[in-house]
């Protein structure tokens, strides 16, 4: 990836581009919502993997496969609700369907008495992720200047996180205060699952010149695949093998239990990774906006693989802590420059289109890390599987430093000549 190919990111920038007031409120808005409904699903997840493995007897390679589908079915699903919003160029109204999915699967989790239970919950949480997810953030271009799209994608990003951490953070809580009763706390969880629906039918306006453009084409047809540009299909390939490196999070919950750390307080693992993913993404995303997108992603990946080396050599739960931090840097300097590459990449009437395909191939690459990561752990240990989490985001470092380097010097030699 030839890095002065990438999107121009290195002019000046104005007040209004450098202050987040001078973002759209729709951004914030849409902040809001994954805020709240992050709150709801984070709840639910900081101790879903706890409530599956001791409540329901499911093995890790269960917990894997489950959450491995679950989030690979979010990937698909993006990538029609993406065309479809292309289509009609209506983002909003699938946005809603997608997180009004997502809400009435709470009180799913409560009443759960088996396996199959579960997985019909997440299978549907992640169905209505899906369908939301890639109209939601085409929305977010339409809404934002060019110029301002690292900074918009990282505002939500980060707002999206203060929920990632609110909801291990009312789960520890309500633990205690409940007396480790996990089903009362999952019911609360309900709650702003609901607001975050009606906050986005209330205060999101689609943008007005959406309904005036024609859409009517077939945004998944080969003719509009090559409309995508080779730098486009590039970050497709990059975000993948990112993800690979990455397995779900779920396996930061379990090693936290594995090394001693009591049920009540295992959410908080959750907490320390997605404070520093929310604290970092912004002002991530105001990099990715000024400065070098590989570099970014070099930091990115070098934070992964101390975070891997940590929970794998950890022998206690403070290091434990330390490498979900880790998680949480590396989550904030790539997750919204990645949106950002797309949206910058992609036609204006295919960014739809654009975040499914990237979400199909990142979910099915997910699909793969977490359920390798679920066998390695089932028989090898859990030291296993952050070892190999370190050693794919390892050959992906050395991979993207290679292709640097092998862009600058033939930027060299061609201003030389």
């Amino acid at each position: 990836m030839k890095d002065k190919k990438l999107p121009a990111c290195d002019h000046a920038k104005s007040p209004a581009q450098k202050n987040y007031r001078g973002l759209p409120s729709g951004i914030w808005i849409l902040g809001f919502v994954s805020l709240l409904m992050d709150t709801s699903s984070e709840l639910v997840h900081s101790l879903l993997p706890i409530f599956m493995v001791s409540a329901l007897g499911a093995s890790m390679t269960t917990v894997g496969l489950v959450e491995g589908i679950a989030e690979a079915t979010a990937a698909i699903t993006k990538i029609f609700s993406g065309a479809i919003s292309d289509y009609f160029r209506k983002r909003k109204l699938l946005a809603i369907v997608g997180y009004g999915l997502a809400a009435i699967t709470k009180p799913i989790f409560p009443l759960a008495n088996s396996i199959g239970c579960i997985f019909a919950a997440r299978f549907i949480d992640r169905f209505g992720k899906g369908i939301r997810g890639a109209p939601r953030d085409a929305l977010v271009a339409d809404i934002t200047p060019p110029e301002q799209r690292g900074a918009a994608y990282g505002l939500r990003q980060s707002l999206d996180s203060i929920g990632a951490f609110l909801g291990p953070a009312l789960a520890v809580t309500l633990m205690i205060l409940l007396a480790s009763n996990i089903h009362m706390v999952l019911w609360i969880a309900v709650i702003p699952a609901f607001l975050a629906v009606a906050l986005l039918i209330v205060g999101v306006r689609e943008p007005k010149h959406l309904a005036n453009e024609s859409g009517r084409h077939n945004p998944l047809s080969f003719s509009n695949a090559k409309r995508l540009p080779i730098f486009y299909w590039m970050t497709v390939l990059l975000g993948a093998v990112f993800t690979l490196a990455r397995f779900s999070e779920a396996f930061l919950i379990l090693r936290a239990q594995d090394l001693g750390l009591p049920i009540i307080y295992v959410p908080a693992i959750m907490i320390v990774m997605n404070v520093v993913y929310a604290l970092t993404a912004y002002p991530a995303g105001i990099a990715a906006d000024r400065f070098s997108h590989v570099a970014l992603l070099i930091i990115g990946l070098a934070l992964l693989i101390g975070g891997d080396i940590l929970l794998a050599t950890a022998h206690s739960p403070p290091i434990a802590f330390l490498g979900a931090a880790l998680w949480g840097l590396h989550m904030g300097f790539t997750q919204g420059l990645f949106s950002k590459l797309v949206a910058d990449a992609a036609p204006k009437d295919l960014l739809g289109t654009a975040f499914g395909i990237f979400s199909l191939v990142t979910g099915c690459a997910l699909l793969v890390a977490s359920v390798l990561a679920g066998w390695l752990w089932s028989a090898f240990g859990a030291p296993a599987t952050f070892v190999v989490g370190a050693g794919f985001a390892t050959i992906a470092l050395l991979g993207l430093i290679y292709a640097w380097l092998r862009s600058r010097n033939k930027s060299i030699k061609t201003n030389k000549a």
